[in-house]
């Protein structure tokens, strides 16, 4: 590893619009990519593959939502021998819902091979079923640091093999504290890799990692993603005691399907949740008194459109990426421009658009002018009030969530229970939202007008030739 830290910028303007198929891939992987309608690479996917896939340790600048996995997933699926089994690739996340998300997209790319195995590695659930998991062979995994450094330290994941280690998000690992655990993991594996680093912003740390465990890193970095015209800010001046009952006034006028809501404590959280409720929301919250199971649960429900919205802490709501969000609701003005920055960028990603809407005490407009500075643009400011007569009924999401009892342990897919719901059950394949499957359950969102007789068809049926138990989850 070489001490001097050298950048090599890579010209990014133009580098939008070029195709998957210019690039060296197989004819499997080329297939693959037209059948999930990958035609045309976004700019960090046309800026960095063709460096990445050249071998070269990469440092680039990318947002959630830009098209990052993609391009560090193909590499390493590239890299890969499928007939050695053992762990080629490992990708390093700072949370287990990112990690997830990450491990779903590498094996939507890999299924041109029958046998590749990614194993997620993440706190939260026992280590056993990891263990187990990892000893019947894995070519990647995916996972965040703690329980990456607990599989090293009992000697449960062995990294020989190792010819591609990614870092994603890094800034947010590093928010996190995580800059020891990841020096821990990259010092376990081999010295002759390659790595590649993908991060939002670059503060002291990213440079102190690169300068420690990459090798003459190129570096690709690109204009913001998230064009200032795509996500419209307003700004609604209201009285300290009044911004919770503000965010109905909100909801109701702009009506959007999902909308996440950020508080700046955990006891503004259940504040807001409770008036929400009182005024017929369906909302839930993310906060650090949930366990894995009860925070997953949440997660499945607003990304499925069963919940309309989602109120959490910036803490909680690290890692997330939701689609198709379409408003972001600061009930506070966050006291540092770029959380606040971060914030509104869940809105307004690929080719949506989406609002950012702050509620904000006179005493908070300064905070406002410190987000003007440094977003270089003028706060549009609106007098809630004017929203006032134009309240229709509290929002209905579309979708209610069904949990089935057994998962991926019982071999459950999502298309068994598509199957169910479409074939005996008699529903339209219209009906039928998203299905998660998790180890132990299956979600799988209905419309909303057929909820009650989708458990009872689904109860007095069968999935997969066995009968489930089933329930409409509430929020």
């Amino acid at each position: 590893m070489t001490d001097t830290l050298s950048f090599s910028s890579s010209p990014a303007a133009d580098a939008a619009g070029h195709a998957f198929s210019e690039l060296p891939l197989s004819p499997g992987m080329q297939a693959t990519l037209r059948q999930l309608e990958y035609l045309t690479m976004t700019p960090i996917q046309a800026a960095s593959l063709p460096l990445a896939l050249a071998g070269k340790d990469l440092i680039a600048q990318a947002k959630t939502g830009s098209g990052k996995t993609a391009a560090f997933a193909l590499p390493l699926l590239t890299r890969l021998n499928p007939r050695r089994f053992a762990v080629q690739a490992m990708v390093l996340c700072p949370t287990r819902e990112l990690a997830d998300q990450v491990t779903q997209e590498i094996r939507r790319l890999a299924r041109h091979e029958d046998n590749i195995k990614i194993v997620t590695l993440c706190g939260g659930t026992p280590m056993r079923p990891q263990i187990n998991s990892l000893e019947h062979g894995a070519h990647i995994v995916v996972g965040t640091p703690g329980r990456i450094m607990d599989h090293l330290g009992c000697d449960s994941l062995k990294l020989d093999a190792l010819n591609i280690l990614v870092l994603d998000e890094a800034d947010r690992m590093l928010d996190m504290g995580f800059y020891n655990d990841i020096a821990y993991v990259a010092e376990h594996c081999p010295a002759e890799r390659q790595t590649l680093l993908f991060s939002a912003t670059f503060p002291d740390g990213i440079a102190r990692l690169a300068r420690h465990f990459l090798r003459n890193p190129q570096e690709v970095k690109l204009p913001e993603l998230h064009e200032g015209s795509k996500i419209r800010q307003r700004f609604y001046e209201v009285k300290h005691e009044e911004r919770l009952q503000a965010v109905g006034i909100l909801l109701r006028h702009y009506r959007p399907v999902s909308a996440l809501a950020f508080c700046n404590t955990r006891q503004q959280c259940r504040d807001l949740l409770d008036v929400l409720h009182a005024q017929g929301f369906h909302a839930l919250t993310l906060n650090g008194d949930l366990d894995q199971r009860e925070r997953d649960q949440v997660l499945i429900q607003f990304a499925n459109k069963s919940c309309s919205v989602l109120v959490a802490t910036d803490v909680a709501a690290r890692g997330l990426d939701i689609a198709q969000l379409e408003v972001v609701i600061n009930v506070d003005v966050t006291p540092d421009p770029e959380i606040y920055i971060h914030r509104i960028g869940r809105t307004g990603r690929a080719d949506e658009d989406g609002w950012a809407l702050s509620l904000c005490s006179h005493a908070d407009k300064r905070r406002v002018a410190g987000i003007a500075q440094m977003t270089g643009s003028e706060p549009e400011w609106h007098d809630i009030g004017e929203l006032q007569g134009e309240q229709g009924a509290p929002l209905l999401p579309p979708m209610a969530t069904l949990q089935i009892l057994g998962g991926r342990k019982d071999k459950i897919r999502p298309g068994d229970v598509l199957g169910a719901l479409t074939g005996e059950a008699g529903f339209t394949r219209e009906q039928v939202g998203k299905i998660t499957v998790t180890d132990q359950f299956t979600y799988v969102a209905v419309a909303r007008n057929i909820a009650r007789e989708a458990v009872r068809k689904l109860s007095s049926g069968k999935v997969k030739g066995k009968a489930v138990k089933v329930r409409a989850l509430e929020d």
